[in-house]
């Protein structure tokens, strides 16, 4: 797979076979990610848009024995699964095939109907938490419910909301067969949008995917993304699933992931293959965007292990630099070239971790934003971070927590 990540930090930890880092990251980069399909409408004669996925899953396994199961949590998806079931449809065909688990928790859209009609055709189950005993709610419960009803030893993991790129199922495949002690694969993820907002969100997100690949290639697994990751079904129940966590809401990736490297250290990987970069939407309003960071910083209280508490701490105190600084300098504590050296430090600590980082996503550019983002990072970290440590919030027209 893409290499074992070693342990020189976020450029090792993004490198490639053979040990090499991946165009992208040092010297040759690469060309612009492709761009998806086209993005029209496809909720009409879904049937016969998707029919070719059952021919193509699989060289001569067919679809009777997958190697592979994709599955995808959705609530009111509607407007989305038309255009990820398209992108399952473009995947390169893996030895053995794969099937897709799709678990609607309770919809009050077209999400059920959608993947209904897809599955008249196709490798694709629905499973409906409605329908599940005690009717439960939330990612976990669907995603419990999705990895016990999967056929295969390997499980991929993506959102309704994202889009994949045509080798997304082959990349992991590659990944696994090249490397059999992997048990838990990261992959990256790119936001996409117009706009500063959007390009803010991009630079933010870049950022948690090298840290998150630097803390893998140290040996300490930190963070991934449930957008984008895959894991062995046998491993979810050996460390007991969500057990302990249940009741959070989010943390559905990165609980499971400090459990599996706890039960088996050195087994965690980052695939650093541009085939395996993820798309999604950036959130396209200030308010949508808090909403969604505060339920990602809800979880931070909950961790088991030390190093995600530390690093959270260490990246909140490092973007007070410029207004604990400039606050300083304010009350005469502290002359201004001082605090305008710790502020360059600091872009010039967070350019080095980037610069790799948006290139091997093909977004070299939004380099030039991170005097912009680390300006208004410290009032929005300090809002989030308080706001997750209340524990409540509204997600997908439900409210979640709260004290």
């Amino acid at each position: 797979m893409a290499q074992h990540c070693g342990v020189a930090g976020a450029r090792r930890a993004v490198s490639g076979p053979d040990g090499a880092l991946p165009t992208g990251v040092a010297g040759a980069y690469p060309t612009p990610f492709p761009s998806p399909p086209g993005e029209g409408c496809v909720h009409e004669s879904l049937n016969s848009r998707l029919a070719p996925l059952s021919r193509r899953g699989g060289e001569g396994g067919g679809v009777k024995s997958p190697a592979f199961s994709v599955l995808i949590a959705a609530r009111n998806e509607a407007e989305n699964l038309p255009h990820l079931l398209r992108d399952l449809v473009a995947q390169e065909p893996v030895p053995g095939g794969f099937e897709v688990l799709i678990v609607d928790d309770h919809s009050t859209d077209d999400t059920a109907r959608l993947v209904r009609e897809a599955a008249a055709t196709l490798l694709v189950r629905l499973l409906t938490l409605a329908d599940q005993p005690g009717s439960p709610t939330g990612k976990k419960a669907a995603i419990r419910a999705a990895v016990e009803a999967a056929r295969t030893p390997w499980l991929l993991f993506t959102d309704a909301d994202c889009r994949l790129p045509t080798g997304w199922v082959r990349a992991y495949a590659g990944a696994v067969d090249r490397d059999t002690a992997a048990r838990f694969i990261s992959g990256p993820v790119l936001l996409t949008g117009a706009g500063a907002l959007a390009t803010l969100q991009g630079l933010e997100l870049a950022g948690l995917v090298g840290v998150g690949a630097a803390g893998i290639g140290l040996g300490q697994p930190t963070m991934c993304n449930g957008a984008n990751l895959a894991y062995r079904r046998a491993d979810f129940f050996a460390v007991g699933g969500f057990a302990g966590n249940e009741t959070v809401a989010s943390g559905d990736d990165e609980f499971l992931l400090h459990k599996l490297h706890a039960a088996f250290p050195g087994s965690i990987r980052f695939l650093a293959e541009e085939a395996a970069i993820v798309r999604t939407a950036a959130q396209p309003t200030l308010r949508q965007l808090l909403r969604q960071r505060v339920r990602w910083a809800s979880k931070w209280q909950h961790y088991q292990t030390r190093a995600p508490q530390q690093l959270a701490v260490l990246v909140l105190a490092a973007n007070l630099t410029f207004p604990a600084g400039a606050g300083l300098w304010a009350a005469g504590l502290v002359p201004a070239p001082v605090v305008g050296l710790a502020w360059a430090a600091k872009l010039l600590g967070d350019g080095l971790l980037l610069r790799p980082v948006l290139r091997f996503l093909g977004r070299p550019g939004w380099l030039l934003w991170v005097p912009v983002l680390q300006l208004a990072y410290a009032p929005y970290a300090l809002l989030t971070g308080l706001a997750g440590l209340r524990g409540g919030y509204e997600w997908k027209g439900r409210q979640v927590g709260g004290k």
